[in-house]
C-alpha cells in the first residue's frame, strides 16, 4: 500500500472515531450524569433516613460491593454455591481469551492466575487463529457446495452469469447471517430473558470480538444453567468468528479480483492509447514527408519554369 493511500484511509478513520466519540458522547454522557446524581441523592437520603450509620463505613461497604462485581460476585450475598470458576464457567473463560474477546465479568485475581493467564494467552491465541483459518475454509467450502446447487438451478434457467455470482453471494451471506445471527439473537433471548435489542447487541459485540462484558452468556447469578451452556457458546463463537473470517476472505479475494481486472482493463487502454499516438505520430511524420516533397518537387518545377524562360 502506497504512503499516500496509508495517510488517507488513516484520515478517513480518525474521522470516523471522532465521529463516533462525538455522537457517544451525545448519547451515554447525560445518561452517566443522571445515573451520578441518582446515586448521590439516594446516598444522601440512606444517611438522612439512618443518622447512626456512619458515612465512612458506607463508602467502604460500597466500595467493597464495587469490588465484588467486578470480580463477578454477587453482592447481594443470596448465591453462595455459586462459582464464577466451575467447569464449565472455567472454560467459558479460557476461550474468550484465546478468542480475544474477553469480556471482563471475570479474571484472575491471583498471581499465579495472572501469569497463567499470560502465558496460556501467547500459546492459546496463535493456535486458535490456525483453528479459525481452517474452521473457515471447511466452513466456507460446505456452503459453498450448497450455494453451488443453487447456482446450477439458476444456470439451467439462462441467468445472466453476473447476476448469478451476486444473488450467491448474497445467499452465502443470508445463510451465514440466518445460522449465526439471528437464529442465536432469538435463542439468547429465550434463555437469557434479554430484551431483543440487548440480545443483538450481545450478538454483534461477541461475534466482533469487542466483547465489553455487560452482557455476558451465561452471566446472571440468579439463574440456573446447565454445565453444558458456555462450552455451547463457546463453540458457537467458534463457528461465527470462523463465518466471519471467510465472508472477510470472500470480499478480500473480491476486491483483489477487481483489482486485477481494473489493471487488465487500464493496461487494456493505455495500450490502445500508445497504439493510437503511434499511428497519430507516424500519419503525421507521413504527412509532413509528403508535403516536405509535393513542396521540394514544386520548387523544382518553378525553377524549371523560369530556366526555360
Amino acid at each position: 500500500m502506497k504512503k499516500k493511500t496509508v495517510l488517507a484511509v488513516l484520515l478517513v478513520v480518525l474521522t470516523y472515531l471522532v465521529v463516533g466519540a462525538m455522537l457517544f458522547q451525545l448519547l451515554e454522557q447525560p445518561f452517566e450524569r443522571s445515573q451520578q446524581t441518582s446515586i448521590a441523592q439516594a446516598r444522601t437520603r440512606f444517611l438522612e433516613e439512618y443518622p447512626y450509620v456512619d458515612s465512612e463505613r458506607l463508602r467502604q461497604l460500597m466500595e467493597e460491593m464495587v469490588v465484588a462485581v467486578q470480580t463477578g460476585v454477587d453482592p447481594f450475598g443470596e448465591t453462595q454455591n455459586i462459582s464464577n470458576w466451575d467447569l464449565g464457567s472455567s472454560f467459558f473463560f479460557a476461550g474468550t481469551v484465546i478468542t480475544t474477546i474477553g469480556f471482563g465479568n471475570i479474571s484472575p485475581k491471583t498471581e499465579g492466575g495472572k501469569i497463567f493467564c499470560i502465558v496460556y494467552a501467547l500459546v492459546g491465541i496463535p493456535m486458535f487463529g490456525f483453528l479459525l483459518a481452517g474452521v473457515g475454509d471447511q466452513l466456507g467450502s460446505a456452503l459453498g457446495q450448497l450455494i453451488g446447487k443453487v447456482e446450477e438451478i439458476f444456470l439451467r434457467w439462462k441467468v445472466n452469469p453476473t447476476v448469478i455470482r451476486v444473488l450467491s453471494t448474497l445467499l452465502f451471506i443470508l445463510i451465514g447471517c440466518l445460522m449465526f445471527v439471528f437464529c442465536p439473537v432469538l435463542v439468547f433471548r429465550w434463555i437469557e430473558d434479554w430484551p431483543l435489542l440487548d440480545s443483538a447487541y450481545f450478538v454483534v459485540i461477541t461475534l466482533t470480538t469487542i466483547g465489553f462484558g455487560d452482557y455476558v452468556a451465561g452471566g446472571d447469578s440468579k439463574r440456573s444453567y446447565k454445565v453444558w451452556y458456555k462450552p455451547l457458546v463457546w463453540f458457537w463463537i467458534l463457528l461465527g468468528l470462523a463465518y466471519f473470517a471467510a465472508i472477510l476472505s470472500m470480499i478480500g479475494d473480491w476486491l483483489r479480483a477487481l483489482s486485477r481486472r481494473t489493471r487488465a482493463e487500464m493496461g487494456g487502454l493505455t495500450a490502445q492509447a500508445a497504439n493510437w499516438t503511434a499511428n497519430i505520430t507516424t500519419e503525421i511524420k507521413v504527412t509532413r514527408r509528403r508535403l516536405s516533397l509535393e513542396f521540394h518537387d514544386k520548387l523544382q518545377r518553378g525553377a524549371s519554369a523560369l530556366g526555360q524562360k
